[in-house]
């Protein structure tokens, strides 16, 4: 009885090791994508000092007064319903959520389903173009922030007196959008997005892992009274067509005809005060 089953499993082995496709195989089936190495890091890299940025002067250039100090009637009944008791610990929780568990997410899910297609060396350059969608997308969010100047729910139910009393005043009017839900987003559309242009068969996973735990972030962000729902709705629906597309537009497939050519100089230029780098798209 031993003896025949142990040539049958045999013998299905072999079968499945003979019909499963082998990793060049596997790689071979995979899409270049196109991108400019100068040009993609450049962008990244500028984009990012925009941010950081605006962050160090954000005291100075946050608008003092709301522009946009009202909730309608959905905001507010929305708020009353979702905000946790412990503001506090939702707060904490939604950085964990879009600030470390979202980027590890989109960036690791994309390398195992490169791996798993034998196509791990392109995982850096994935990481890259990821990154570029979502850090575009944080500039965007952040400009708006700055230009509406929407007062935060919290913020809107203090009385006038304690208003500039709050731990960080300038950040009271920066509610609209959410900059957590916009850039959550843009990382999971952007993974799903490269992982599904690449041909990866473990892209879906991306989609699926990334939307849940963006979604995660933009209502821990009304649960932490730091946005109203249509910050975070505005967010999502910002950092998701971003995310797609950054990528969809700009860096399809190498055997795809080009959709959108950015044809870009890249500039430096010594000053006094160090270098000026000028993108020109």
């Amino acid at each position: 009885m031993t003896r025949p089953r142990i040539a049958a499993a045999g013998t299905a082995l072999s079968l499945w090791l003979t019909s499963a496709p082998t990793v060049a195989q596997t790689a071979a089936s995979t899409h270049e994508l196109r991108w400019d190495p100068a040009l993609d890091v450049t962008v990244t890299a500028g984009g990012l000092a925009v941010w950081i940025t605006s962050e160090v002067l954000k005291g100075d250039i946050a608008p003092a007064r709301c522009r946009w100090c009202s909730a309608d009637p959905v905001d507010a009944s929305l708020r009353d319903a979702l905000v946790w008791h412990d503001t506090a610990w939702a707060d904490t929780l939604s950085n964990v959520t879009g600030i470390v568990l979202m980027p590890l997410s989109a960036i690791g899910l994309d390398a195992l389903a490169a791996a798993h297609d034998g196509a791990l060396r392109g995982a850096p350059e994935d990481a890259l173009l990821i990154a570029e969608a979502a850090i575009v997308a944080a500039d965007v969010s952040q400009l708006t922030k700055l230009i509406v100047g929407r007062e935060r729910p919290f913020v809107h139910a203090l009385p006038p007196e304690q208003k500039s009393l709050t731990a960080h005043p300038s950040d009271n009017n920066l509610s609209f959008f959410s900059g957590h839900s916009t850039e959550a987003f843009a990382l999971a559309t952007a993974s799903g997005t490269v992982g599904t242009m690449r041909g990866y068969r473990w892209a879906p996973l991306a989609w699926a892992v990334g939307g849940a735990v963006a979604a995660t972030t933009a209502y821990l962000r009304i649960a932490a009274d730091k946005h109203w729902l249509t910050d975070v709705v505005v967010g999502a629906v910002v950092g998701a067509g971003i995310g797609f597309a950054v990528p969809y537009l700009f860096h399809s497939a190498v055997d795809d005809p080009p959709r959108l050519q950015a044809s870009a100089a890249v500039r430096a230029n010594a000053l006094p005060l160090g270098t000026a780098l000028t993108i020109a798209w």
